[in-house]
């Protein structure tokens, strides 16, 4: 037995009876060899980690446009710490870490430059609408490693493709990052929301704070402490209904306190007027377009959605110089 199968026959014997093992899995899209050292959702998370659109998120808005500070979140740090709680939610229920890890790792691979203000501009300007979502998912099928793909497991698409909260993902590890991106996104957008001063921890209305704490960290805790609780030994993943009712209320009040906030989002409108600027730009000047793409165009791709490829892959930082090179005079040196 080699050490993947080992490894495969430890998750039988352990993990709940509700787990995705690794050698159930529904496999991947072109089939290939299995590593002999690695169960499939372990081979994904790592694929995911050494991909260029991982790298890229650390410098792609969270929610907070060029904030003057080390210390806000980014998209990758928001990456993280989804992970981190669907870890620890998945092992205490004994489920599928490794499987939690990719879905979560992988999720906002496809997101735009300047969060979702980049997301809502090509969502207006393209035809075929525009999802981070299903944009992740196109990423590790087809746009990473230059238009190869990735080539990932089905559940590992599918809890991709399903972790916002219209979604249902088919299993009880995708439903874990459903949940611990929402927890995720609200832990910390109030923390940098009250580190930047649009916040107070007293603004939280009462009602919320007696049901889930008083600071960040305690509701965090009281949220993960919650789930397991909640789905132990069940074939589900759920929040009581107090705490579930207490995180809507407290979801309602980031959006009206933080994320339409005229302070904290004054300049997403320039971010959204920059975006559709360069997407009409590249739609008139499809040979602009990186080689890869161009291909991508000759197997019969639209062509609005190959532009929507290309800037919805740029960070912020890259977006913005794209759009200084074709529109801003540069100094003419004699």
């Amino acid at each position: 037995m080699n050490i993947r199968e080992s490894l495969e026959q430890w998750e039988k014997e352990y993990l709940s009876p509700y787990a995705m093992l690794s050698m159930n899995s529904k496999g991947r899209m072109k089939p290939e060899e299995q590593c002999d050292i690695r169960p499939v959702f372990q081979r994904d998370r790592d694929r995911i980690i050494h991909s260029k659109s991982f790298r890229r998120l650390k410098d792609k808005t969270q929610v907070f446009l060029t904030p003057e500070g080390d210390h806000y979140r980014t998209r990758l740090t928001h990456t993280l710490e989804v992970s981190q709680n669907a870890r620890t939610i998945a092992k205490a229920l004994r489920l599928n870490e490794d499987l939690v890890e990719a879905i979560a790792l992988g999720h906002d691979l496809g997101h735009t430059p300047f969060g979702h203000a980049g997301e809502r501009a090509l969502n207006r300007v393209c035809p075929y609408g525009f999802r981070h979502s299903e944009q992740s998912v196109r990423t590790v099928d087809i746009l990473e490693k230059d238009g190869i793909g990735i080539n990932l497991t089905h559940e590992v698409r599918d809890g991709i493709l399903n972790h916002q909260t219209s979604g249902m993902p088919e299993t009880l590890e995708g439903k874990i990052v459903r949940f611990s991106d929402k927890i995720a996104y609200i832990h910390h957008d109030m923390d940098d929301a009250i580190r930047g001063g649009i916040l107070k921890e007293s603004d939280v209305p009462r009602e919320i704070s007696k049901v889930i704490g008083y600071s960040c960290g305690q509701r965090l805790d009281h949220f993960i402490h919650d789930i397991v609780t909640t789905s132990w030994e069940r074939d589900d993943i759920q929040m009581s209904p107090e705490v579930a009712e207490a995180m809507k209320k407290l979801r309602q009040f980031m959006f009206e306190s933080v994320y339409q906030n005229p302070v904290a989002k004054s300049e997403e409108g320039k971010a959204e007027n920059l975006i559709e600027t360069l997407y009409e730009h590249y739609m008139q000047h499809i040979d602009k377009l990186p080689d890869f793409l161009f291909r991508l165009l000759e197997t019969g791709e639209p062509l609005e959605k190959v532009v929507c490829d290309y800037i919805g892959s740029m960070t912020d930082r890259f977006a913005i110089a794209k759009y200084q090179e074709i529109y801003i005079p540069k100094t003419w040196h004699g």
